[in-house]
């Protein structure tokens, strides 16, 4: 099950979305503020992030960087009740998978964070496959040395 972390410095949010997330078969863990996230972040594999951009402590923003500079393979998802373009366009440049607006439509929430850990999904497939292609590619000469050593042997 992908944990999904979401946050939000009003709990009534917290718990609505949590609840959502629940329902959609994700594992969800809440912060109430951004350094709350990054502890959180610290004691558990996060798939996705669900956060609000204006919070006390760590905005939306510095946690999105704090997580790029840690893990470029956790999709952040941002929302606001403030939208501004220019914080929709640091929010993308910065590397969010995503910008909504409050209130959140949960339906629409559901699409983006599905897509979300799709993509986190594909990202790790196309890894394992880059890994055993590598894998492949040096048993090579390996194989060829011990073709060599049977051929020997049999005559």
């Amino acid at each position: 099950m992908e944990n999904v972390l979401i946050v939000d410095d009003e709990k009534e949010i917290l718990d609505l979305m949590a609840s959502a997330v629940s329902r959609w078969g994700y594992n969800p863990i809440v912060a109430e503020n951004g350094d709350a996230a990054v502890k959180k972040l610290e004691a558990h594999p996060i798939d996705v992030v669900i956060t609000d951009l204006r919070m006390p402590k760590k905005n939306g923003i510095e946690l999105l960087q704090h997580i790029r500079e840690k893990d470029d393979s956790t999709s952040v998802i941002i929302f606001t009740g403030y939208p501004a373009l220019q914080s929709a366009i640091d929010s993308m440049k910065s590397g969010a998978f995503d910008y909504l607006l409050k209130p959140v439509d949960l339906a629409q929430l559901k699409i983006k964070l599905d897509k979300a850990i799709k993509e986190k999904q594909a990202r790790q497939g196309a890894k394992v496959l880059k890994n055993m292609n590598w894998a492949l590619l040096i048993s090579i000469p390996f194989w060829l040395i011990l073709g060599i050593i049977l051929l020997k042997t049999l005559r």
